[in-house]
């Protein structure tokens, strides 16, 4: 199965955004923090991964990122899904625990955890929508 966005990069910026939404909201941003998830995601049909933190008590941000596995600190939640499950999850319209469920979406780890924080990323589907609508139509679901 082939990937729905146009390139490698499209969806490493679209990811980036997405990261960014959520680091930099008032709301989510220091929930996310306080939560104290680190998470490896991969991406199988890309072949990609994707390692998020959060920000360390010095650093301004709440949420870091590193498009590598080469990191100084260890996720409690490993996620491996297609770039599409993660487009489609990021709008609102992919039910975490049904695509776990129907092994959509492989895990391990502290799977209860990384679920603990799907209310606190629920704002972002709208906020991801709007950039999908700003010029990556193709991507909406």
């Amino acid at each position: 199965m082939g990937s729905i966005f146009t390139s490698d990069t499209e969806f490493r910026s679209l990811m980036d955004q997405v990261f960014t939404l959520m680091s930099e909201d008032p709301d989510m941003g220091p929930r996310l923090r306080a939560a104290n998830v680190p998470q490896r995601f991969a991406f199988e049909d890309l072949g990609l991964v994707v390692n998020v933190r959060p920000g360390y008590e010095w650093e301004s941000e709440n949420l870091v990122w590193e498009w590598t596995d080469d990191v100084d600190w260890e996720p409690r939640v490993w996620m491996t899904m297609t770039s599409e499950i993660a487009n489609r999850y990021f709008q609102g319209k992919e039910n975490i625990a049904m695509a776990i469920a129907r092994r959509r979406i492989s895990t391990s780890g502290d799977v209860k955890a990384a679920l603990a924080l799907i209310p606190i990323t629920k704002p972002v589907f709208a906020l991801y929508r709007r950039v999908l609508q700003a010029g990556h139509e193709h991507l909406l679901a």
